[in-house]
């Protein structure tokens, strides 16, 4: 697994939260944090039945998603010593695995400050360019963003059928 660089670590004047690599202490947390993005987070993008099969995919366990953090490079938010939110990286294949932050504070730039040091990290590794399969809840926001649409997949998880897209984005540096 690759270390972030001094960068990722960062408190915007003002904020609590902060951005960093990782620890097993955060894997409750992140267990947490993907049940409640998945159960609340995507209430309005895709229904019961497919939230559930969604939610159930991934265990609600610290130890499964500790075990996560040694196959990818997984980049946190933090708000008063809690995870609430996170990105798995796939540094290898320049792939974003998941990103996910809690409901309530979404649409605050969690999300978005995650992908900039994900994209950071992967421009310092050499890669010009990053993919992701984005469920509903972040299509919009990634095209915004500058990620280009490769077209819809269907994903089957417990038995019900879910929407994303791939899509990607070529990175470029830039100044912060």
């Amino acid at each position: 697994m690759s270390t972030p660089s001094p960068s990722v670590q960062t408190k915007p004047a003002g904020a609590r939260i902060t951005y960093r690599q990782a620890l097993g202490r955060d894997a409750g947390d992140q267990a947490e944090v993907f049940y409640h993005a998945v159960m609340q987070g995507a209430a309005t993008h895709y229904g019961l039945a497919e939230r559930e099969a969604w939610a159930a995919a991934l265990p609600r366990d610290a130890s499964a998603w500790a075990a996560r953090q040694a196959l990818y490079t997984t980049l946190v938010a933090v708000c008063d010593g809690r995870c609430v939110g996170f990105l798995e990286l796939d540094t290898q294949h320049a792939r974003i695995v998941t990103l996910y932050v809690w409901p309530s504070l979404a649409g605050r730039g969690i999300g978005s400050t995650l992908l900039i040091h994900a994209e950071r990290l992967l421009l310092e590794q050499g890669h010009g360019r990053v993919e992701i399969e984005a469920s509903l809840v972040l299509f919009e926001r990634l095209e915004r963003r500058g990620f280009e649409n490769h077209g819809e997949q269907w994903v089957e998880r417990g038995g019900e059928w879910l929407k994303r897209y791939r899509m990607s984005k070529p990175l470029q540096a830039i100044e912060t």
